[in-house]
């Protein structure tokens, strides 16, 4: 996107802004309905799916464009998921087993999320070239 035109490129970023926008939202939304850490723990798990799906479906089947897969990864998953609050959930836990529990769900949730978005894009194509295109 480097060769890109001035205006093409401004209106990547405002797409980005408007889905950063929409994520933080969403983010703030999920904290006010849930407690803290499980707010932060399902945001963080359900980016993370989402995050996956569309990193390997470019790898399987490239039905989403580039341009699009930027705005949803750089703008969207980038704002709802959240590593500071994570990172400080962790800090502020008030005994051993707590911080325990708040990195094992965050990192095992994350992981198994990504697990499921690359097995649910295996479904939606077949295996193809995406010449390392991952966002």
């Amino acid at each position: 996107m480097a060769d890109a035109h001035p205006l093409v490129r401004l209106e990547t970023l405002a797409l980005i802004a408007v889905g950063g926008f929409a994520g933080s939202n969403l983010r703030f939304f999920a904290m006010g309905a849930l407690p803290d850490v499980p707010s932060i723990v399902l945001v963080n798990a359900v980016g993370s799916a989402l995050l996956g799906f569309l990193v390997y479906e470019a790898e399987y089947a490239g039905h989403i464009g580039s341009r699009a897969r930027l705005v949803f990864t750089t703008g969207f998953l980038s704002s709802l998921t959240t590593y500071s609050t994570f990172a400080l959930q962790t800090a502020l836990a008030s005994n051993p087993l707590s911080l325990g529990g708040i990195v094992a769900a965050n990192y095992g949730l994350g992981l198994l999320g990504v697990l499921a978005g690359r097995a649910l894009a295996r479904r939606v194509g077949t295996p193809h070239r995406a010449d390392g295109e991952t966002a």
